[in-house]
């Protein structure tokens, strides 16, 4: 069966990659592919494609992680196999100052998740007793015999546009103080309805320790509807804006 090299990130030159050791996929030994200024951290895999077994994505995480520890990161999706070491070259080339560019970035700092709920028991009802003009057609939808489906579907509507005003303003509010402590926020998709905002956070290492005072802080304007969760650190995944492909 053919070696490949699998690809789990691209880092600035100079880090010493013997201080992670066997521990990639199939516990291949970990090794930086460089060029000039920037270099891939790498592992011979026996296969061309690898499935998303948990064992696999387990050691592609732990390799960032030890990684991280000594060096500024360009995670790499995972699965990423390149047919050899010049391939791997051939792409840091060919992309360098994209490369260079995003390492600067994301340089001394990682990744962090927060994200704000309702913490109400029935979000339709909330947002009714919040909003007159959801209200009153609920109550006009009440007084009919029949109610026509084109009728739900125009309340449902209106509840998703105010679903989405309500969350852009909570986003508003909350990104303005994370960005006065120079944290730079990427807005992902809800995950689910009851999901104010899912973001993705790039905080200085030093400011680490101090992200749970300063989402507390965040926190203090919204009432106990609102449940604020955070977690991480990660590698900048949402802040390495290119394709890592070969």
């Amino acid at each position: 069966m053919k070696t490949g090299m699998y690809l789990y990130a691209v880092l600035a030159c100079g880090h010493d990659s013997s201080s992670v050791g066997p521990i990639g996929i199939d516990g291949g030994e970990i090794s930086c592919v460089a060029l000039d200024d920037v270099a891939a951290a790498v592992s011979p895999v026996p296969r061309a494609r690898l499935r998303p077994e948990r064992k696999h994505v387990a050691a592609h995480h732990a390799v960032l992680a030890r990684l991280m520890r000594k060096s500024t990161v360009l995670p790499a999706a995972f699965g990423l196999v390149a047919p050899s070491e010049e391939a791997i070259r051939y792409f840091l080339a060919s992309r360098r100052d994209v490369l260079r560019e995003q390492l600067a970035r994301v340089a001394g700092k990682a990744e962090m998740g927060l994200r704000v709920s309702w913490n109400v028991p029935d979000l339709f009802a909330f947002f009714v007793a919040m909003h007159p003009e959801l209200r009153e057609v609920r109550d006009q939808l009440r007084l009919r015999r029949e109610v026509a489906r084109g009728d739900l579907i125009e309340v449902g509507q209106l509840f998703d546009r105010i679903l989405e005003t309500e969350r852009d303003a909570h986003f508003a509010r909350v990104s303005e103080a994370l960005s006065a402590h120079g944290i730079a926020v990427k807005r992902e998709p809800p995950r689910s309805e009851r999901e104010v905002m899912n973001l993705a956070c790039l905080v200085p290492r030093e400011q680490e320790r101090e992200f749970e005072r300063i989402v507390a802080a965040a926190a203090e304007p919204f009432d106990d509807n609102f449940t604020f969760t955070h977690d991480g650190p990660f590698a900048p995944y949402h802040f390495a804006e290119l394709t890592l492909s070969v």
